[in-house]
């Protein structure tokens, strides 16, 4: 039995045969044509069969899985629409008479080779798809049949390189029982696309495709990270037993969907989940959420060629508002740029957009589209218990600014006879390191703080989550964080306001003890997380955690604070 290491990236234990995902035969020869039109009316049939496959993978990704999901597809064919990529190869072919497979090979190479030079995790993900949607195009020129993995009709476990999105989203749940592949990280498409699936998944194994042939037994362990390779019968029988006990206790969670969060000692915190369209709300409730934590109001904008529309917005807001019930929804306004982009907006080309104009910076900006936004927003607040929040905040005059903005809209909605909601608060996302040290000032003008971990901690560590070469400074337990995180809570409650978390780390089994120890009052995660966490904080006590959280914070190392955790929590 051979076994291997990888990132769990999608919770449970899958047993079945290995199918290994072939890559197509693409090698073809660079040709000189004679006929030039007829080979450019060649690549644009190859074009139209290629719209027409992702438009029913689109499709069957919205019914399936979701209007957030079936975007990615959207984005796909936006690739194809794309004359900046698509105008360059036709170009090639008519000026210097090749075949249009050479023609796509080389100008899609360059562009997925500019991509992925780019440090950050948008353009890797916009090189993928590239490569993705042109690998479609050149299959249909070779006439090549592209792998169809909804045919699959027996219980297997996917083992590949990678899956692109399309792959992803073309996987029977009844039959692909999990998956393992040698790149990709939690943040991936297809570890994304798993999780909301709900197919253990394992990824960055590097050597799985390699290990592991066509035929082969295979234990896809999503709980801890690990691949194991023709199993004894014991080892199988061992995991069929964990397979069982897992089901198990996700039906004793299941048991929780309609209670409080309350701790062995009494203490109520708030378990919210992070959404991307108002097509999540099922989740949402079928996992017990107390509430939306976390709107990302982007998906709203992205896998389309225009803006939407002030009415467009106003509906989806209206929607999630009402769905929720009363319960609290805090709505992020536009967070656009850095690793999201729309095409339709001419942003500037940065060498670091992560740092550069995005979210309120281009809303500040662009006026025009963050009115509209807000004007929605306002219209949508008497249908529900709306906060709004504003992203990438690092200055007080920034707040200001936008605060201002929204109450001058609110000013005329009013002035026209349309009803506004009076009870709107309003808070800051925390992702900024200078914005956590100047909590205690922030504090006296937000109603609420919420933390965002994911760009928090790569901010203060100074390193790239999505780099291999420093993932190891991806520290959500460094206890320099932990003292940015109290900064945060204890400004909160010294002017009574609460604080929130909805970055990956809320929903983290090792962080949680330490939240609840340092007084978080709100945690957003994703909604397949909440059920399994409030399990978590229903037998820990706050004061217990207080202790815990005390001595992490005097701590010098993440590995102190981890064994520190452990022990305190008997895992």
């Amino acid at each position: 039995m051979e076994a291997l290491k990888g990132i769990a990236a999608s919770s449970g234990i899958a047993i079945a045969k290995a199918y290994k995902l072939i890559e197509p035969n693409l090698t073809f020869e660079k040709k000189t044509i004679t006929n030039v039109e007829a080979e450019v009316e060649r690549f644009n049939t190859a074009l139209a069969t290629s719209r027409t496959e992702l438009e029913k993978i689109r499709d069957k990704a919205n019914e399936e899985l979701g209007s957030d999901k079936a975007a990615i597809f959207e984005a796909h064919l936006l690739v194809l629409n794309d004359p900046e990529l698509i105008s360059p190869i036709t170009d090639k072919v008519k000026s210097e008479k090749v075949n249009a497979e050479q023609a796509l090979k080389d100008i899609s190479h360059m562009f997925i080779m500019m991509f992925e030079q780019m440090d950050n995790e948008y353009m890797k993900e916009r090189a993928a798809d590239i490569r993705d949607v042109t690998n479609r195009v050149l299959a249909n020129l070779l006439g090549v049949q592209v792998v169809n993995l909804s045919l699959i009709s027996e219980e297997v476990i996917i083992i590949a390189e990678d899956l692109t999105p399309s792959d992803t989203a073309q996987l029977n749940r009844n039959y692909v029982k999990g998956f393992t592949t040698n790149i990709g990280g939690r943040t991936s498409h297809s570890a994304i696309m798993a999780r909301s699936m709900e197919i253990p998944a394992v990824v960055g194994t590097k050597t799985a495709t390699t290990s592991i042939q066509n035929g082969d037994i295979v234990i896809v362990n999503g709980l801890k990270g690990e691949v194991l390779i023709n199993p004894t019968p014991e080892v199988i029988e061992q995991y069929r037993k964990e397979q069982v006990r897992f089901e198990a206790q996700k039906a004793e969670w299941a048991k929780l969907v309609n209670e409080s969060t309350v701790s062995a000692d009494g203490h109520h915190v708030e378990l919210a989940a992070n959404i991307g369209t108002p097509n999540d709300l099922e989740g949402v409730m079928t996992n017990g959420a107390e509430g939306v934590g976390l709107y990302r109001t982007e998906f709203l904008y992205m896998g389309r060629n225009e803006l939407p529309s002030e009415e467009e917005q106003f509906e989806s807001y209206k929607t999630v508002l009402e769905g929720m019930k009363e319960k609290p929804v805090v709505v992020r306004t536009l967070d656009i740029g850095g690793d999201k982009e729309l095409p339709y907006l001419d942003l500037p080309k940065e060498m670091n957009p992560f740092l550069g104009f995005r979210a309120i910076r281009l809303c500040l900006e662009e006026q025009d589209l963050f009115r509209t936004q807000l004007r929605a927003l306002l219209r949508a607040s008497v249908y529900g218990n709306l906060k709004i929040m504003f992203p990438m905040i690092a200055t007080l005059d920034e707040f200001r600014a936008a605060k201002a903005i929204l109450l001058e809209e609110k000013e005329k909605l009013v002035a026209a006879g349309i009803a506004v909601s009076e009870k709107i608060e309003l808070g800051i996302m925390v992702e900024i390191p200078s914005t956590a040290v100047l909590a205690d000032q922030f504090a006296k003008e937000v109603d609420f703080f919420s933390i965002g971990t994911n760009d928090l901690i790569q901010y203060t560590m100074a390193a790239d989550r999505m780099s291999e070469k420093v993932s190891y400074l991806y520290q959500p337990y460094n206890p320099a964080i932990l003292r940015l995180v109290k900064m945060v809570i204890d400004a909160a409650h010294r002017e009574g306001k609460w604080a929130g978390m909805c970055g990956e780390m809320a929903g983290d089994e090792t962080a949680i003890p330490l939240l609840l120890g340092l007084g978080l009052d709100e945690f957003s995660m994703s909604a397949t997380s909440i059920l399994k966490a409030r399990s978590q904080i229903l037998r820990l006590t706050k004061q217990e955690m207080k202790e815990l959280a005390d001595k992490a914070l005097q701590m010098s190392t993440t590995s102190e604070v981890m064994e520190a955790v452990n022990q305190a929590t008997n895992k």
